[in-house]
C-alpha cells in the first residue's frame, strides 16, 4: 500500500524497531505540519493509507472528498480530530486501537515531572545558573501536600483506599495540586469551569497533561492573569502553539511544555506498533480495531 505518515516532526519513526512492520509498503513520511486542507490533499493524492500522529492533523470532510484513492486511516486512541461520518461517506475505514488496558507511563512520568519542576522552580533555577547567577528564589516541598486527581474514578478511588471529597467544590478547594486525567470527548469538553478554578486555594497548582479542551475556554488564562494560582501545562488549543505572547507560555506562574507527555522513543514504538499492525491487517484482508466497519459492507 501507499502509506503516508503525517506530522513526524523529528523524523523519529524510521529509527524505531516498529518501522520494520512497514517493509513491503510504499511509505512517505511528512516531517512538517500542513494545516490547509487543499494543500494537504495535494500532498496525499496518491495515498491509500494515512497514519496520524495523535491529533496533530484534523481529518475533515473537505480533505477526505479530495482523496479518492484513500482507503484507510490508521491511528491510536481517541479521535475527536477525525470526521468519522465523512470517513464513512467516502468509504474510508478508520482503525484506532483504544488501548484501554495499557496506561501511558510516559504521560504519567511527565505529570510528576511538571509537579516537581513547578514546585522546585527547576526551569528558573537552571536558567539563572546558565546566565551566570546563583539561586533565584525558594521553591516548595511536595511532601505533605494534597494531590487531587481529576479522573481517577470515584468508585475505584474508594476501592484503592483513597480519599474522595464530599463535593466537587471541596475537591478543588482542598487540593494543593489538581491534575487532570480525563479523555477529551463532547461530554467532557469544558468540564473544568471558571468556577472550579476560582475555588482553588491561592498558590494551588493546576496540572494538565491530558487535553486543553477539558478546561472552559479562556478560564485558565483569566485565572492565571489574576496571579492567584499556578499552572503546569503540556497541552494547548490549537497545537502547535507558537504564540510567544500567549499568557500560558509567558506568565511567571505557568510552566509550559509543548505537548511532550507521550513523546518518548519507547512510547512511540509502542503506539506505532499498534498503528502499523492495523495497516498490515487491512492489507491482509482482516482489518482490526475498526471504528466504522460499515464501510466494508
Amino acid at each position: 500500500m501507499k502509506v503516508h505518515i503525517l506530522d513526524d516532526w523529528f523524523d523519529t519513526l524510521r529509527g524505531l524497531p516498529c518501522f520494520r512492520l512497514l517493509d513491503g509498503h510504499d511509505v512517505t513520511v511528512w516531517t512538517d505540519h500542513e494545516p490547509d486542507p487543499t494543500k494537504l490533499a495535494t500532498r496525499l493524492q496518491e495515498a491509500e493509507a494515512i497514519v496520524l500522529f495523535r491529533e496533530r492533523t484534523k481529518i475533515s470532510a473537505a480533505l477526505l472528498e479530495r482523496l479518492p484513492r484513500l482507503k484507510l486511516i490508521s491511528q491510536r486512541s481517541v479521535y475527536p480530530h477525525v470526521d468519522v461520518a465523512a470517513c464513512s461517506a467516502n468509504n474510508v475505514l478508520l482503525c484506532s486501537h483504544m488501548h484501554s488496558d495499557t496506561p501511558s507511563y510516559a504521560a504519567a512520568e511527565m505529570t510528576l515531572a511538571l509537579m516537581l519542576a513547578s514546585y522546585r522552580q527547576i526551569p528558573e533555577q537552571a536558567a539563572s545558573l546558565k546566565a551566570g547567577n546563583w539561586q533565584m528564589g525558594v521553591g516548595r516541598t511536595l511532601r505533605g501536600r494534597t494531590l487531587g486527581l481529576y479522573g481517577y474514578g470515584r468508585a475505584r478511588a474508594r476501592a484503592d483506599g483513597k480519599m474522595v471529597p464530599d463535593s466537587r467544590a471541596a475537591f478543588f478547594a482542598t487540593s494543593d495540586i489538581v491534575s487532570l486525567h480525563v479523555r477529551l470527548k463532547p461530554a467532557t469538553k469544558g468540564i473544568v469551569t471558571a468556577g472550579d478554578l476560582a475555588a482553588m486555594q491561592p498558590r494551588a497548582l493546576l496540572v494538565n497533561t491530558s487535553r486543553s479542551g477539558l478546561i472552559e475556554t479562556g478560564a485558565l488564562e483569566a485565572e492565571v492573569a489574576r496571579g492567584r494560582i499556578h499552572a503546569a501545562i503540556d497541552v494547548f488549543d490549537p497545537e502547535p502553539m507558537r504564540d510567544t505572547e500567549n499568557i500560558l507560555a509567558t506568565h511567571p506562574n505557568v510552566l509550559a511544555t509543548p505537548h511532550i507527555g507521550y513523546v518518548t522513543e519507547d512510547e512511540f514504538d509502542l503506539q506505532f506498533r499498534d498503528i502499523f499492525e492495523q495497516i498490515n491487517a487491512y492489507a491482509d484482508g482482516a482489518p482490526i480495531h475498526m471504528i466504522n466497519p460499515e464501510v466494508l459492507a
